[in-house]
């Protein structure tokens, strides 16, 4: 895996989060993506390197080629990036962004209420472990 690979920086307390990484792990059979934690060193250092605050992070941050993606944005290049038929979610691009980051936030917002939280971060196991920055 290259250091330029993309990352996901993830909540590392939410649960539907957690999940997300756990689905994007199942499903990236090319191990495109790395993970940071937002509560960690590399996650905190990405959100304030891409102008967000690391105290009031947003859910999830893709840092792809240098470049910082939010909301649906950031979800549709992941699905995008596990290939196959997950790129057939790029159709939802039709729907004019707006209506989709406002769907976003919206879930976002309630996520912890109804997914739940965590106080602890993901822990990846040692088959993935590498695949995850401090």
């Amino acid at each position: 895996m290259s250091i330029e690979a993309p990352v996901i920086v993830f909540d590392g307390n939410c649960l539907l989060c957690s999940r997300s990484v756990r689905f994007v792990l199942r499903h990236d059979r090319a191990h495109r993506f790395r993970f940071a934690a937002q509560q960690g060193v590399s996650g905190q250092a990405l959100l304030a390197r891409h102008g967000l605050d690391p105290a009031d992070p947003p859910s999830f941050l893709l840092v792809e080629d240098g470049h910082g993606h939010l909301e649906s944005e950031a979800l549709l290049r992941v699905l995008r990036g596990l290939g196959g038929g997950w790129r057939l979610a790029g159709l939802l691009r039709a729907v004019p962004r707006p209506l989709r980051d406002a769907a976003y936030r919206w879930i976002a917002r309630n996520r912890y209420r109804w997914f739940g939280r965590s106080d602890a971060c993901l822990v990846p196991g040692p088959d993935v472990a590498a695949r995850f920055l401090p």
